[in-house]
Protein backbone atom coordinates (compact mmCIF):
# COMPACT_ATOMS: atom_id res chain seq x y z
CA UNK A 1 0.00 0.00 0.00
CA UNK A 2 1.44 3.28 -0.85
CA UNK A 3 1.69 5.87 2.44
CA UNK A 4 -1.50 6.96 3.77
CA UNK A 5 -2.11 10.72 4.15
CA UNK A 6 -3.31 11.04 7.48
CA UNK A 7 -6.18 13.54 8.20
CA UNK A 8 -7.45 13.81 11.91
CA UNK A 9 -10.17 15.77 13.04
CA UNK A 10 -10.35 17.02 16.65
CA UNK A 11 -13.76 18.06 18.21
CA UNK A 12 -14.18 20.64 21.20
CA UNK A 13 -15.87 19.03 24.00
CA UNK A 14 -18.08 16.93 21.75
CA UNK A 15 -20.23 13.91 23.63
CA UNK A 16 -20.44 10.51 21.40
CA UNK A 17 -24.19 11.05 22.35
CA UNK A 18 -23.94 14.14 20.14
CA UNK A 19 -23.66 12.15 17.54
CA UNK A 20 -26.37 10.29 15.47
CA UNK A 21 -23.87 7.03 14.72
CA UNK A 22 -24.21 7.10 18.66
CA UNK A 23 -27.56 6.84 18.90
CA UNK A 24 -28.63 10.80 19.13
CA UNK A 25 -32.30 10.91 18.35
CA UNK A 26 -32.44 14.65 17.89
CA UNK A 27 -29.62 15.61 15.66
CA UNK A 28 -28.32 13.91 12.13
CA UNK A 29 -24.94 14.12 11.89
CA UNK A 30 -24.70 12.76 8.46
CA UNK A 31 -21.18 13.62 7.61
CA UNK A 32 -19.49 11.91 10.78
CA UNK A 33 -22.35 8.79 9.98
CA UNK A 34 -20.82 8.84 6.52
CA UNK A 35 -17.70 7.99 7.66
CA UNK A 36 -18.70 5.53 10.38
CA UNK A 37 -20.67 3.49 7.64
CA UNK A 38 -17.47 3.77 5.76
CA UNK A 39 -15.31 2.46 8.01
CA UNK A 40 -14.92 1.61 12.32
CA UNK A 41 -16.69 3.51 15.03
CA UNK A 42 -15.06 2.72 18.74
CA UNK A 43 -17.04 2.66 21.38
CA UNK A 44 -14.79 2.21 24.18
CA UNK A 45 -12.34 4.79 23.40
CA UNK A 46 -10.61 6.91 26.25
CA UNK A 47 -9.03 10.51 26.61
CA UNK A 48 -8.95 12.77 29.34
CA UNK A 49 -10.97 14.74 30.94
CA UNK A 50 -10.30 18.12 29.40
CA UNK A 51 -8.68 20.00 27.22
CA UNK A 52 -4.64 20.77 27.81
CA UNK A 53 -4.08 17.13 29.11
CA UNK A 54 -5.63 15.73 26.09
CA UNK A 55 -3.97 17.55 23.36
CA UNK A 56 -0.50 17.01 24.78
CA UNK A 57 -1.38 13.06 25.36
CA UNK A 58 -2.44 12.85 21.58
CA UNK A 59 0.71 14.64 20.55
CA UNK A 60 3.18 13.15 22.86
CA UNK A 61 1.97 9.69 23.40
CA UNK A 62 2.06 10.14 27.37
CA UNK A 63 -1.08 9.87 29.48
CA UNK A 64 -1.53 12.94 32.00
CA UNK A 65 -1.10 10.94 35.31
CA UNK A 66 2.68 11.06 35.34
CA UNK A 67 5.11 13.82 37.05
CA UNK A 68 6.85 16.34 35.03
CA UNK A 69 6.17 14.66 31.47
CA UNK A 70 4.99 18.01 29.92
CA UNK A 71 3.55 21.34 31.33
CA UNK A 72 1.25 24.13 30.52
CA UNK A 73 0.43 27.38 30.86
CA UNK A 74 -3.07 29.12 32.46
CA UNK A 75 -4.48 31.14 28.95
CA UNK A 76 -6.01 34.52 28.12
CA UNK A 77 -2.51 35.73 27.84
CA UNK A 78 -2.77 36.75 24.29
CA UNK A 79 -6.18 39.13 24.91
CA UNK A 80 -3.54 41.40 26.34
CA UNK A 81 -2.11 41.97 22.28
CA UNK A 82 -5.73 43.15 21.69
CA UNK A 83 -5.82 45.62 24.39
CA UNK A 84 -1.83 46.96 23.81
CA UNK A 85 -0.80 46.25 26.92
CA UNK A 86 1.83 43.90 25.33
CA UNK A 87 3.38 42.57 21.99
CA UNK A 88 3.41 39.65 20.02
CA UNK A 89 6.78 39.86 20.37
CA UNK A 90 7.00 40.10 24.28
CA UNK A 91 4.52 37.67 24.94
CA UNK A 92 6.60 35.05 22.79
CA UNK A 93 9.97 35.91 25.04
CA UNK A 94 7.86 35.60 28.38
CA UNK A 95 5.60 32.48 27.52
CA UNK A 96 9.23 30.79 25.37
CA UNK A 97 11.31 30.48 28.57
CA UNK A 98 8.93 28.79 31.77
CA UNK A 99 8.99 25.56 30.37
CA UNK A 100 5.79 25.18 28.33
CA UNK A 101 6.86 22.04 26.26
CA UNK A 102 7.36 18.13 26.62
CA UNK A 103 10.10 16.98 28.22
CA UNK A 104 13.59 16.89 26.13
CA UNK A 105 13.18 14.57 23.13
CA UNK A 106 9.98 13.97 23.19
CA UNK A 107 8.57 12.94 20.26
CA UNK A 108 5.63 14.26 18.68
CA UNK A 109 2.69 13.48 16.16
CA UNK A 110 4.08 16.17 13.27
CA UNK A 111 7.76 15.36 13.82
CA UNK A 112 6.70 11.97 13.47
CA UNK A 113 4.80 12.42 10.19
CA UNK A 114 7.61 14.89 9.42
CA UNK A 115 10.57 11.92 10.13
CA UNK A 116 8.39 9.74 7.54
CA UNK A 117 8.90 12.51 4.94
CA UNK A 118 5.18 14.26 5.22
CA UNK A 119 3.70 17.95 4.95
CA UNK A 120 2.68 18.38 8.44
CA UNK A 121 -0.31 21.14 8.70
CA UNK A 122 -2.53 22.10 12.29
CA UNK A 123 -5.55 24.48 12.00
CA UNK A 124 -7.56 25.90 14.24
CA UNK A 125 -7.24 25.96 18.17
CA UNK A 126 -3.62 25.79 19.31
CA UNK A 127 -2.34 22.32 19.65
CA UNK A 128 -0.50 22.60 23.33
CA UNK A 129 -1.92 25.07 26.23
CA UNK A 130 -3.46 26.84 27.54
CA UNK A 131 -0.96 29.34 25.67
CA UNK A 132 1.89 28.52 23.12
CA UNK A 133 3.85 30.35 21.03
CA UNK A 134 5.73 30.44 17.23
CA UNK A 135 8.95 28.44 18.70
CA UNK A 136 6.80 26.08 20.40
CA UNK A 137 4.60 25.35 16.99
CA UNK A 138 7.52 24.75 15.23
CA UNK A 139 9.51 22.53 18.01
CA UNK A 140 6.48 20.68 17.87
CA UNK A 141 6.81 19.75 14.10
CA UNK A 142 4.24 21.74 12.09
CA UNK A 143 5.72 22.91 8.43
CA UNK A 144 2.34 25.21 8.08
CA UNK A 145 -0.14 26.50 10.80
CA UNK A 146 -2.68 28.95 11.22
CA UNK A 147 -5.03 29.84 13.95
CA UNK A 148 -4.98 30.28 18.12
CA UNK A 149 -2.42 30.14 20.08
CA UNK A 150 -4.54 30.86 23.49
CA UNK A 151 -7.48 28.65 24.47
CA UNK A 152 -9.18 31.12 26.20
CA UNK A 153 -9.16 33.09 23.13
CA UNK A 154 -10.88 30.50 21.28
CA UNK A 155 -14.29 30.47 23.62
CA UNK A 156 -14.73 33.28 21.19
CA UNK A 157 -15.30 32.29 17.05
CA UNK A 158 -14.77 35.98 15.65
CA UNK A 159 -10.82 36.27 16.48
CA UNK A 160 -9.45 40.06 15.84
CA UNK A 161 -6.05 38.14 14.97
CA UNK A 162 -5.06 34.58 14.05
CA UNK A 163 -1.69 33.49 14.00
CA UNK A 164 -0.04 31.46 10.40
CA UNK A 165 3.58 30.54 10.59
CA UNK A 166 4.66 32.87 12.99
CA UNK A 167 2.91 35.73 11.53
CA UNK A 168 -0.23 37.65 13.14
CA UNK A 169 -3.00 37.60 10.52
CA UNK A 170 -5.50 40.64 11.56
CA UNK A 171 -9.13 39.35 11.03
CA UNK A 172 -10.81 42.62 9.27
CA UNK A 173 -14.25 43.53 10.81
CA UNK A 174 -13.75 41.02 14.18
CA UNK A 175 -12.83 44.04 17.14
CA UNK A 176 -13.73 42.40 20.28
CA UNK A 177 -10.80 41.53 22.62
CA UNK A 178 -12.66 38.49 23.86
CA UNK A 179 -13.36 37.22 20.16
CA UNK A 180 -17.07 37.70 20.24
CA UNK A 181 -17.59 35.52 23.48
CA UNK A 182 -21.05 36.78 24.66
CA UNK A 183 -20.71 37.56 28.37
CA UNK A 184 -22.76 35.12 30.98
CA UNK A 185 -25.79 36.87 32.16
CA UNK A 186 -28.60 36.27 34.30
CA UNK A 187 -29.35 33.18 37.32
CA UNK A 188 -29.55 31.02 34.46
CA UNK A 189 -25.75 32.08 32.91
CA UNK A 190 -27.35 32.65 29.50
CA UNK A 191 -26.36 35.84 27.14
CA UNK A 192 -29.35 38.11 26.79
CA UNK A 193 -30.66 38.88 23.40
CA UNK A 194 -28.37 42.08 23.23
CA UNK A 195 -25.34 39.87 23.05
CA UNK A 196 -26.26 38.53 19.73
CA UNK A 197 -26.14 41.14 17.57
CA UNK A 198 -22.98 41.20 14.96
CA UNK A 199 -21.11 44.14 16.26
CA UNK A 200 -17.51 43.52 16.19
CA UNK A 201 -17.92 40.05 14.96
CA UNK A 202 -17.91 39.86 10.96
CA UNK A 203 -16.13 36.48 10.28
CA UNK A 204 -16.46 33.27 12.15
CA UNK A 205 -13.87 31.19 12.71
CA UNK A 206 -14.69 27.66 11.40
CA UNK A 207 -15.33 29.51 7.95
CA UNK A 208 -11.87 30.38 7.98
CA UNK A 209 -10.40 27.13 8.93
CA UNK A 210 -12.38 25.43 6.35
CA UNK A 211 -11.09 27.82 3.68
CA UNK A 212 -7.66 26.83 5.32
CA UNK A 213 -8.05 23.55 5.11
CA UNK A 214 -9.13 23.55 1.78
CA UNK A 215 -5.96 25.09 0.46
CA UNK A 216 -4.09 22.66 2.41
CA UNK A 217 -5.28 19.25 0.70
CA UNK A 218 -5.31 21.22 -3.02
CA UNK A 219 -1.69 22.73 -2.31
CA UNK A 220 -0.22 18.83 -0.80
CA UNK A 221 -2.19 16.58 -2.88
CA UNK A 222 0.68 15.02 -4.85
CA UNK A 223 2.88 14.38 -1.55
CA UNK A 224 1.72 12.20 1.78
CA UNK A 225 0.56 15.01 4.26
CA UNK A 226 -0.12 15.08 8.21
CA UNK A 227 -3.36 17.42 8.50
CA UNK A 228 -4.88 17.94 12.19
CA UNK A 229 -7.96 20.01 12.72
CA UNK A 230 -8.29 20.74 16.44
CA UNK A 231 -11.67 22.56 16.32
CA UNK A 232 -13.33 25.06 18.51
CA UNK A 233 -16.35 23.55 17.62
CA UNK A 234 -18.71 22.86 20.11
CA UNK A 235 -17.28 24.02 22.61
CA UNK A 236 -19.24 27.12 24.46
CA UNK A 237 -20.36 29.96 26.04
CA UNK A 238 -23.09 28.53 23.41
CA UNK A 239 -23.45 31.33 20.41
CA UNK A 240 -24.22 30.22 16.55
CA UNK A 241 -25.26 33.38 14.67
CA UNK A 242 -27.21 31.40 12.10
CA UNK A 243 -29.46 28.31 13.67
CA UNK A 244 -28.55 25.34 11.49
CA UNK A 245 -31.27 24.30 8.70
CA UNK A 246 -31.97 21.23 10.87
CA UNK A 247 -32.68 22.58 13.89
CA UNK A 248 -34.26 26.18 13.52
CA UNK A 249 -37.66 25.59 12.94
CA UNK A 250 -37.96 22.84 15.77
CA UNK A 251 -40.61 23.65 18.68
CA UNK A 252 -39.63 21.37 20.97
CA UNK A 253 -36.00 22.98 21.09
CA UNK A 254 -35.06 26.16 22.94
CA UNK A 255 -33.34 29.06 21.37
CA UNK A 256 -29.61 28.08 23.18
CA UNK A 257 -30.62 24.74 22.49
CA UNK A 258 -30.96 25.36 19.12
CA UNK A 259 -27.73 26.82 18.51
CA UNK A 260 -25.88 24.61 20.64
CA UNK A 261 -26.94 21.98 18.14
CA UNK A 262 -25.78 24.30 15.38
CA UNK A 263 -22.38 24.28 16.91
CA UNK A 264 -22.35 20.26 16.60
CA UNK A 265 -23.91 19.94 13.30
CA UNK A 266 -21.05 23.01 12.03
CA UNK A 267 -18.36 20.58 13.08
CA UNK A 268 -20.16 17.99 10.97
CA UNK A 269 -20.16 20.38 8.20
CA UNK A 270 -16.71 20.75 8.08
CA UNK A 271 -16.03 16.72 8.19
CA UNK A 272 -18.43 16.74 5.48
CA UNK A 273 -16.41 19.40 3.36
CA UNK A 274 -12.96 17.50 3.87
CA UNK A 275 -14.61 13.98 3.17
CA UNK A 276 -15.98 15.76 -0.25
CA UNK A 277 -12.50 17.30 -1.07
CA UNK A 278 -10.32 14.07 -0.31
CA UNK A 279 -12.97 12.27 -2.31
CA UNK A 280 -12.86 15.49 -5.53
CA UNK A 281 -9.23 15.15 -5.41
CA UNK A 282 -9.00 11.50 -5.54
CA UNK A 283 -7.29 10.89 -2.38
CA UNK A 284 -9.92 8.78 -0.36
CA UNK A 285 -8.36 5.35 -0.85
CA UNK A 286 -5.05 7.37 0.19
CA UNK A 287 -6.12 8.98 3.28
CA UNK A 288 -6.71 7.91 7.01
CA UNK A 289 -9.31 10.54 8.36
CA UNK A 290 -9.83 10.10 12.29
CA UNK A 291 -12.64 12.04 13.95
CA UNK A 292 -12.63 12.18 17.64
CA UNK A 293 -13.00 14.37 20.46
CA UNK A 294 -10.48 15.88 23.52
CA UNK A 295 -12.92 14.80 26.46
CA UNK A 296 -15.88 13.95 27.14
CA UNK A 297 -19.50 15.82 27.10
CA UNK A 298 -20.21 18.63 29.03
CA UNK A 299 -23.44 20.94 28.83
CA UNK A 300 -21.76 24.48 28.72
CA UNK A 301 -25.04 26.82 29.32
CA UNK A 302 -28.21 24.89 27.31
CA UNK A 303 -29.57 22.69 29.90
CA UNK A 304 -32.58 24.12 31.22
CA UNK A 305 -32.36 24.02 34.86
CA UNK A 306 -29.30 25.15 36.42
CA UNK A 307 -26.15 27.42 36.02
CA UNK A 308 -23.83 26.41 33.31
CA UNK A 309 -21.77 24.11 36.24
CA UNK A 310 -23.77 20.84 36.07
CA UNK A 311 -24.22 21.47 39.98
CA UNK A 312 -27.75 20.73 40.14
CA UNK A 313 -30.48 17.80 39.94
CA UNK A 314 -34.19 18.59 38.76
CA UNK A 315 -35.02 17.43 42.62
CA UNK A 316 -32.73 20.39 43.18
CA UNK A 317 -29.78 18.32 45.15
CA UNK A 318 -26.71 19.10 44.03
CA UNK A 319 -24.56 16.58 42.28
CA UNK A 320 -20.69 15.92 42.94
CA UNK A 321 -17.94 13.79 41.78
CA UNK A 322 -17.93 11.38 44.62
CA UNK A 323 -21.08 9.58 43.97
CA UNK A 324 -23.74 11.83 42.40
CA UNK A 325 -22.75 12.37 39.30
CA UNK A 326 -24.51 14.32 36.14
CA UNK A 327 -26.87 11.91 34.71
CA UNK A 328 -28.93 13.12 31.76
CA UNK A 329 -32.37 11.54 33.69
CA UNK A 330 -31.68 13.05 37.21
CA UNK A 331 -30.18 16.44 36.29
CA UNK A 332 -31.86 17.22 32.55
CA UNK A 333 -30.12 16.92 28.88
CA UNK A 334 -32.21 17.28 26.56
CA UNK A 335 -29.83 15.72 24.11
CA UNK A 336 -28.01 12.96 26.45
CA UNK A 337 -24.74 14.05 25.02
CA UNK A 338 -22.80 12.01 27.24
CA UNK A 339 -24.43 8.83 25.94
CA UNK A 340 -26.03 7.95 29.13
CA UNK A 341 -22.95 7.76 31.00
CA UNK A 342 -21.99 9.10 34.24
CA UNK A 343 -20.07 12.78 34.71
CA UNK A 344 -19.29 15.04 32.44
CA UNK A 345 -15.70 16.90 31.40
CA UNK A 346 -13.22 17.47 34.20
CA UNK A 347 -14.21 14.36 36.23
CA UNK A 348 -12.80 10.59 35.63
CA UNK A 349 -16.51 8.97 35.48
CA UNK A 350 -16.57 7.46 31.74
CA UNK A 351 -18.66 10.53 30.69
CA UNK A 352 -16.06 12.63 31.06
CA UNK A 353 -13.21 10.72 29.46
CA UNK A 354 -14.71 8.29 27.03
CA UNK A 355 -14.99 9.98 24.00
CA UNK A 356 -16.21 9.39 19.94
CA UNK A 357 -13.66 7.44 17.76
CA UNK A 358 -14.20 7.16 14.43
CA UNK A 359 -11.83 6.31 11.34
CA UNK A 360 -12.58 5.49 7.63
CA UNK A 361 -9.53 4.54 5.15
CA UNK A 362 -11.10 1.81 2.46
CA UNK A 363 -8.09 -0.23 1.90
CA UNK A 364 -7.46 -0.32 5.53
CA UNK A 365 -10.28 -1.03 7.38
CA UNK A 366 -13.67 -2.39 6.91
CA UNK A 367 -16.72 -0.74 6.21
CA UNK A 368 -19.50 -0.64 8.42
CA UNK A 369 -18.06 -1.96 11.18
CA UNK A 370 -17.71 -1.71 15.53
CA UNK A 371 -14.42 -2.03 17.70
CA UNK A 372 -15.56 -2.65 21.85
CA UNK A 373 -11.53 -2.87 22.68
CA UNK A 374 -9.77 -0.82 24.92
CA UNK A 375 -7.94 2.20 23.30
CA UNK A 376 -6.96 5.75 24.60
CA UNK A 377 -5.51 8.73 22.39
CA UNK A 378 -2.10 8.29 23.48
CA UNK A 379 -1.87 5.12 21.43
CA UNK A 380 -2.21 7.57 18.61
CA UNK A 381 1.33 8.53 18.24
CA UNK A 382 2.46 4.27 18.62
CA UNK A 383 -0.27 3.69 16.03
CA UNK A 384 0.82 6.07 13.85
CA UNK A 385 4.57 5.07 14.46
CA UNK A 386 3.17 1.60 13.08
CA UNK A 387 1.29 2.77 10.26
CA UNK A 388 4.29 4.40 8.88
CA UNK A 389 7.04 1.91 9.08
CA UNK A 390 8.78 3.86 12.07
CA UNK A 391 10.32 2.73 15.27
CA UNK A 392 7.88 3.66 18.50
CA UNK A 393 9.30 6.56 20.01
CA UNK A 394 11.03 4.94 23.43
CA UNK A 395 8.81 6.78 26.26
CA UNK A 396 5.60 6.53 24.79
CA UNK A 397 3.18 5.54 27.25
CA UNK A 398 0.70 4.08 24.08
CA UNK A 399 0.07 1.00 22.59
CA UNK A 400 -0.39 0.91 18.57
CA UNK A 401 -3.99 0.02 17.53
CA UNK A 402 -3.23 -0.27 13.93
CA UNK A 403 -4.26 -4.25 14.33
CA UNK A 404 -7.95 -2.79 15.20
CA UNK A 405 -8.49 -0.53 12.67
CA UNK A 406 -7.77 -3.40 10.24
CA UNK A 407 -9.86 -5.95 12.42
CA UNK A 408 -12.02 -4.34 15.00
CA UNK A 409 -12.89 -7.61 16.00
CA UNK A 410 -9.13 -8.75 16.60
CA UNK A 411 -8.05 -9.29 20.19
CA UNK A 412 -5.75 -6.27 20.05
CA UNK A 413 -2.70 -5.37 22.85
CA UNK A 414 -3.72 -6.44 25.94
CA UNK A 415 -3.30 -3.13 28.04
CA UNK A 416 -4.30 -0.96 30.52
CA UNK A 417 -5.67 2.85 30.03
CA UNK A 418 -4.95 5.34 33.01
CA UNK A 419 -6.23 8.75 32.78
CA UNK A 420 -6.10 12.01 35.04
CA UNK A 421 -9.37 14.41 36.61
CA UNK A 422 -10.01 17.38 38.49
CA UNK A 423 -10.20 14.81 41.49
CA UNK A 424 -7.75 11.85 40.22
CA UNK A 425 -7.34 9.31 38.11
CA UNK A 426 -8.83 6.34 36.90
CA UNK A 427 -7.67 2.83 35.63
CA UNK A 428 -9.29 0.50 32.93
CA UNK A 429 -7.76 -2.81 32.40
CA UNK A 430 -8.54 -4.76 29.11
CA UNK A 431 -11.06 -7.05 31.13
CA UNK A 432 -13.32 -4.13 31.67
CA UNK A 433 -12.15 -3.64 35.71
CA UNK A 434 -12.40 0.16 36.05
CA UNK A 435 -10.63 1.85 39.58
CA UNK A 436 -11.55 5.22 40.30
CA UNK A 437 -10.37 7.53 42.81
CA UNK A 438 -11.67 10.59 44.29
CA UNK A 439 -9.40 13.02 46.30
CA UNK A 440 -11.41 15.19 47.97
CA UNK A 441 -10.86 18.94 47.14
CA UNK A 442 -10.08 19.74 50.97
CA UNK A 443 -6.94 17.28 50.96
CA UNK A 444 -5.78 18.90 47.73
CA UNK A 445 -6.01 22.37 49.42
CA UNK A 446 -4.13 21.03 52.39
CA UNK A 447 -1.08 20.59 51.13
CA UNK A 448 -1.35 19.62 47.29
CA UNK A 449 2.07 18.40 46.25
CA UNK A 450 2.22 15.63 49.70
CA UNK A 451 1.93 12.19 49.22
CA UNK A 452 -1.75 11.49 49.92
CA UNK A 453 -1.96 8.31 48.58
CA UNK A 454 -3.15 6.49 51.63
CA UNK A 455 -4.88 9.29 53.26
CA UNK A 456 -8.05 7.81 54.37
CA UNK A 457 -10.12 10.04 53.02
CA UNK A 458 -9.59 8.86 49.69
CA UNK A 459 -12.00 7.04 47.95
CA UNK A 460 -11.60 4.02 46.02
CA UNK A 461 -14.71 2.93 43.89
CA UNK A 462 -14.51 -0.57 41.90
CA UNK A 463 -16.94 -0.66 38.63
CA UNK A 464 -17.15 -3.57 35.75
CA UNK A 465 -17.94 -2.26 33.10
CA UNK A 466 -19.12 -5.06 30.73
CA UNK A 467 -21.89 -4.95 32.90
CA UNK A 468 -22.08 -1.48 33.78
CA UNK A 469 -20.96 1.12 31.65
CA UNK A 470 -22.78 3.90 33.44
CA UNK A 471 -21.29 3.52 36.72
CA UNK A 472 -24.17 2.77 38.82
CA UNK A 473 -22.44 -0.28 41.07
CA UNK A 474 -18.95 0.24 43.61
CA UNK A 475 -17.90 -3.52 43.41
CA UNK A 476 -14.99 -2.08 46.19
CA UNK A 477 -16.08 -3.57 49.13
CA UNK A 478 -17.36 -7.15 47.14
CA UNK A 479 -13.34 -7.24 45.53
CA UNK A 480 -10.70 -5.58 48.01
CA UNK A 481 -8.06 -7.93 46.81
CA UNK A 482 -8.53 -7.12 42.97
CA UNK A 483 -8.70 -3.22 44.45
CA UNK A 484 -5.41 -3.27 46.13
CA UNK A 485 -3.72 -4.90 42.94
CA UNK A 486 -5.28 -2.25 40.86
CA UNK A 487 -4.51 0.46 43.12
CA UNK A 488 -0.82 -0.73 43.29
CA UNK A 489 -1.14 0.23 39.40
CA UNK A 490 -2.33 3.80 39.66
CA UNK A 491 0.40 4.76 42.26
CA UNK A 492 2.89 3.34 39.38
CA UNK A 493 1.27 5.21 36.36
CA UNK A 494 0.95 8.05 38.61
CA UNK A 495 4.87 8.07 39.41
CA UNK A 496 4.16 7.19 43.25
CA UNK A 497 2.15 9.97 43.71
CA UNK A 498 -1.93 10.74 43.30
CA UNK A 499 -1.39 14.56 42.85
CA UNK A 500 0.58 13.78 39.38
CA UNK A 501 -3.04 12.86 38.32
CA UNK A 502 -4.88 16.18 38.98
CA UNK A 503 -4.28 19.93 36.92
CA UNK A 504 -2.50 21.45 38.83
CA UNK A 505 0.65 19.32 39.02
CA UNK A 506 0.99 19.88 34.70
CA UNK A 507 0.35 23.76 35.03
CA UNK A 508 3.53 26.82 35.71
CA UNK A 509 2.02 30.49 35.38
CA UNK A 510 4.74 32.94 34.12
CA UNK A 511 4.69 36.16 35.47
CA UNK A 512 3.46 38.78 32.75
CA UNK A 513 3.30 42.07 33.74
CA UNK A 514 -0.45 43.34 32.85
CA UNK A 515 -2.23 40.15 33.20
CA UNK A 516 -3.72 39.70 36.38
CA UNK A 517 -4.86 36.16 38.63
CA UNK A 518 -8.29 37.15 37.83
CA UNK A 519 -8.22 37.13 34.34
CA UNK A 520 -5.70 34.13 34.41
CA UNK A 521 -7.92 32.03 37.11
CA UNK A 522 -10.95 33.22 35.23
CA UNK A 523 -10.24 31.79 32.16
CA UNK A 524 -8.62 28.33 32.14
CA UNK A 525 -10.57 25.38 30.27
Amino acid sequence: MDRLNLVYLYADDMGRGMLSCYGQQILRTRHIDRLASRGVRFTNFCANAFCAPARASLLCGIHDAHAGRWSYTPGAYYKKISTGAISFDELQEVLQFVGVRPAAGTCTLANLAKKAGYATGQVGKLEWGFSTTVREMAEHGWDEYFGYLDHIRAHGYYPPFLVENGQVVPIGGNTDPHCGRPPYKGPDGHPDEADRDRAGRARYSQDLFDDWILRFLRAHRDEPFFLYHPSQLPHGPVFYPDLHPQVADRRDLTRIEKEYASMVLRFDDTVGKVVDELERLGLSDRTLVIVASDNGHTVHDYRRVGRTDPDTQLDGVPTDDRNRPFRTETCGDVFNGNDGMAGLKFSNWNGGCVIPFLACCPPLIPAGTVCDRLAANYDTLATFADLLGLPTPPDTDGLSYLSLLRDPASPGPRRTVVYASDYGPALVDDEGWKLRVYIPPEILSENATADFSHDPRVEWQLFFLPDDFAERRDLSRLHPDRVQRMKKKVLDECDGNLYHATPMAHRVCPSLRALTWPEIEGGAV
